[in-house]
């Protein structure tokens, strides 16, 4: 079974599990916690991902890491996912976990990159139109300037890629010219 597979029944129980004993808000911390702990630390990744490293030892550098600082049931659920040889998929179950999170909220997180800080008007505007792709009520746009984009905007919601940016309208032409080359009539 693929990982993101295990990621995502494994981030669903947990939720189901944290909502019916109605610590959902809890564990979202804890799950926030460990996915930025997670992406700011190549090396636990590469540590849960190992396979020489026994799994009781990383069971213990996790309880050390996160130990009091996450709740009881998020220490049990690192414990069962140990047990069970899936250590690996962790490091994919924060993520899907909050994934699952925001769907269960309604709410819809994309990511939108432009050349300049945004306005208040297309900062709107580019909420409207994550709402109409995703059905979503809520929105949160994470904001990020590239000017590498020289105009325009890459905007990410889930899987899919919208690229109105300048740079890549250039290289689509670029791209075009490169398969037509103009031929000039004599």
């Amino acid at each position: 079974m693929s990982e993101l597979r295990v990621a995502s029944r494994y981030a669903k129980s947990l939720i189901d599990l944290a909502q019916e004993r109605g610590e959902l808000e809890q564990v979202k911390q804890d799950m926030d916690l460990f996915s930025k702990t997670l992406g700011e630390n190549r090396d636990l990744r590469m540590l849960l991902r190992n396979p020489i490293v026994k799994h009781d030892k990383k069971l213990a550098i996790l309880k050390a890491i996160f130990g009091g600082k996450v709740t009881d049931m998020t220490e049990k659920f690192f414990t069962l996912v140990t047990q069970h040889n899936r250590e690996n998929s962790l490091v994919f179950i924060g993520d899907e976990f909050l994934n699952q999170y925001n769907l269960k909220k309604g709410m819809q997180v994309a990511q939108v990159t432009t050349a300049t800080v945004l306005d208040p008007s297309l900062r709107e505007q580019l909420r409207q139109l994550v709402r109409e792709q995703a059905g979503m009520p809520e929105v949160t746009l994470q904001e990020k300037v590239d000017p590498a984009l020289i105009g325009g905007f890459v905007l990410r919601i889930g899987d899919r890629l919208i690229d109105d940016s300048v740079s890549f309208r250039l290289r689509k032409l670029r791209t075009e010219f490169s398969k037509n080359p103009y031929q000039p009539q004599l």
